[in-house]
Order: structure tokens, then sequence, then C-alpha cells
């Protein structure tokens, strides 16, 4: 497409754009009795206006059942997760029996970790991107003591070469085929939060499996934003938070994926809780722990209901908009317009006073570009907000933004560029 840095090109597309009704859905912030421009979606989701009503039944539905609300009304609390399975499964290109709705997304992380590392004799190395999101690192350390290994010596971080920003996936496989016989497991993230790098996960996997080594991955930045397959890509575990671009709210609820090749696997370690349990004996109170089929066998505490209601309205929205196809056509050309229009800024400054750190290539990204200001970048941002554009800045020198297609326009994008560049003259 030949992009346009002008407001008739953007209310153009934004004319054509078949998901444009979409963006209704949604509630945005305001500063001055004026929405923002919100681009933090890699962040928080913005709130669904349904998520009030959805929320509303099930309080309505703790008011007049109680506790009979577990068995009682129209989705009784008890099955609630199986609604949110069929809806979430299309979203990580899984079967439904192969996710859960379940606590939070680092809980979830360490869940999975007590079953799919197990580290044994000299196979006890994990392997991670380097500058991982501070939780999964902390997370993985911590497991690695657990165990009684040192971090310095378990976990080996594969870093982009000097001078460039990103990994390449030659190096990727390269380390974890150096270190196939140490690995006992691999863990990356499906999306960078730094730099918004889609990593290359079926070929990770695939050289991962062919070392010997489980596969899993941090799915924070990547589910409800990039089509993965994780089912047909074979990969082990995988979990994800659902308030970033799946818009759950503060807090939401994660999501765990086990691929069904390991439902039946005895030898899996795991820390069991009693909503584990088999869903048509648990209430017979029994001793011995018997593990409900699927992932669902991997839940430990009752079913987060609120929290759940709030997936489940945006869950209905991804449905209606259809994730797979459409949704990504519309992210790959709206995240390419903001491309190409900082581009365009730096063309009117007369200087690359803007770095785009994120791929170039649309399939290896998602809806975010990350940049780096040359001069005052968090003066920049903060002049950006003043102006009613929300994206996020992160340290030590990154902005993020991250144009969303359930409710960004092209519009959105443009502006954004006209206020950067009118933010750029009176700081430069």
């Amino acid at each position: 497409m030949n992009f346009e840095n002008n407001l008739a090109f953007a209310k153009g597309q934004d004319a054509a754009d078949i998901l444009k009704d979409f963006r209704k859905e949604f509630l945005f912030p305001k500063q001055n009795n004026k929405d923002f421009i919100y681009l933090c979606g890699n962040s928080l989701g913005l709130q669904p206006k349904v998520a009030e009503q959805v929320l509303k039944k099930q309080l309505d539905n703790w008011a007049n059942y109680a506790v009979e609300g577990w068995f009682d009304g129209t989705e009784p609390w008890m099955f609630y997760h199986k609604e949110l399975k069929k809806l979430m499964a299309p979203i990580v290109g899984a079967l439904p029996s192969e996710v859960c709705p379940m606590n939070t997304l680092t809980v979830n992380l360490h869940l999975l970790m007590v079953s799919f590392y197990q580290p044994k004799g000299k196979r006890f190395k994990i392997i991670m991107e380097g500058g991982a999101f501070p939780s999964d690192q902390y997370a993985i350390e911590s497991q690695v003591r657990f165990h009684g290994y040192d971090p310095t010596e378990a976990i080996i971080e594969v870093f982009p070469r000097e001078g460039e920003e990103t990994l390449r996936t030659a190096d990727i496989l390269a380390q974890i085929k150096e270190n196939g016989g140490d690995i006992a497991l691999v863990l990356f993230g499906g999306i960078n939060y730094y730099t918004g790098q889609w990593y290359d996960m079926k070929a990770i996997t695939e050289m991962g499996h062919e070392m010997g080594a489980i596969v899993g991955f941090d799915l924070a930045h990547a589910a409800g934003n990039v089509p993965v397959k994780l089912h047909d890509w074979d990969i082990d575990f995988a979990c994800w938070c659902s308030y970033k671009y799946q818009n759950s709210g503060p807090g939401g609820i994660s999501g765990i994926f086990v691929h069904e090749k390991h439902f039946e696997d005895q030898t899996l370690n795991r820390f069991a809780g009693w909503w584990g349990y088999q869903e048509q004996q648990r209430f017979k109170m029994e001793k011995g722990f018997v593990p409900e089929a699927g992932a669902d066998g991997w839940q430990v505490s009752c079913t987060q209901v609120m929290p759940m209601a709030l997936y489940h309205a945006s869950l209905q929205i991804f449905e209606k908009a259809g994730f797979l196809e459409v949704l990504r056509n519309k992210s790959i050309t709206l995240t390419s317009y903001l491309q190409f229009i900082i581009n365009e800024v730096n063309m009117s400054l007369g200087v690359q006073q803007y770095t785009i750190i994120t791929p170039e290539n649309p399939e290896d990204r998602g809806a975010q570009l990350s940049i780096i200001a040359a001069q005052k970048g968090k003066q920049v941002f903060d002049g950006l907000v003043a102006d009613n554009i929300l994206g996020d800045w992160r340290e030590p020198d990154v902005i993020r933004l991250s144009p969303v297609p359930l409710y960004n326009s092209f519009e959105d994008v443009y502006l954004t560029g006209q206020a950067l560049l009118k933010v750029s003259k009176e700081l430069l």
C-alpha cells in the first residue's frame, strides 16, 4: 500500500475499515474532556462497554443465588470456565481442552514450570531471551534455585549481537543447538516486551525438541496480538495474561495452555489443588489427587468468577471480530502506517530523531512499535501525553506505541504523527 501523510488518506482508510465499528465498543480515557488517542494496549487494554453489563450479571447471580450460584442460574460458576475455554482456544491456536483460565500470569508460569522444568543430571539448564520481562527472569531464577542450582550456571540468556537491538533467529537456534545436551527447558516470550520482536516460535520449538528439551512460551504480549498456533507448532506449554491485548481489566485472569500430548503423562509433577481434581468426583472430598482431564487438571484454586466475567466480555468481542485473519490484517497495515508516519516526522525534522527498534518486517512483530529518541526522549513522551497521546515509556529510553486493531484508527496514527512533530519542534 502507498501511504500518505495527510488526514484525508487516514479518514479514507478508516471509512473502508470493516472493523471500524468495534471502536464504539470500548471506553476511552479522557483528559480535559477530550478522549486520549490510546496507544497503550500493549500494557493495559481498554474497557469494553459490555464489561459492566457482564460483571453486573454475575453480581446479580451472587445477590440472587448466593452459594447456590455455583450450580444454579444460566451460567453456574462451577462450569463457567468452560464457556471461556471455547472462546480462548482460537485466539492461541489450541483445542478447548488444552486451555484454561486461572490465576495470574506469573503464578501460572510457576505452576507450569513445576511440571515442565525437570532437571536431571547434566540436563538442567534453561535457555531464554536476554532482557526478558523481569517477572519471567525472577520466576526462572527462583525455580532454578528451588532445584538447587546456581542461576549463573543454569540460565543461558541469548542477547542480540553488539550494535543490534533484536535477536536473530539463527542465533537463537544456534545457542539451543550448541547447548542442546545441557538444556532441560527452552522458555521464551512470544513477543519481547521492550523491542516488540515476535520470535519465530515454531522454529524455536522444533530446535528445542530436536535437542530433547521441553519448550514453553510466555505469551503476555502475543496472545490476542498475533496469530499463534500452539497446538500445531507442538509447543509443550504456554501462559499469558489477558489484560493487555485481550482487554480483561487490570490484573485480569491469566490463561494456560498444555499440549494434549502431555495429558496422560503420569511422570509430570504438579502442585495440586481441589479445583484440579476430577470434576465428577470433586465433592466426594477423597484423599489422593486425581487430576481432571486436560489443562483443567492444572487448576489449583476455585474459579475466579468476577475476573472471568470481565475476560468473557472481551472474548465475545474477539469472536465477533474474527481474530486470525481480519484483525491481523488490519494490525499489519495500521502498524506499517505508524512506521511510515514516524519516518515522515524524521524527514520533516531533517534529522534521525526517532529510531524504530522493532523489526521492520511485519511478520516479525505485532501491534507495537518501540522507538528511541536521539534527544529528550522522556520529555517527548511527556509532551505527547500532554497532547492527549497516551503511549508507554520504558526505561531507559524507549517509547512504546501500540495501535490496536480493535479500537485504534488510521486517524489516530496520523494525529500521533502530527503531535510527535509538534512536540519535537518545540523541544529540539
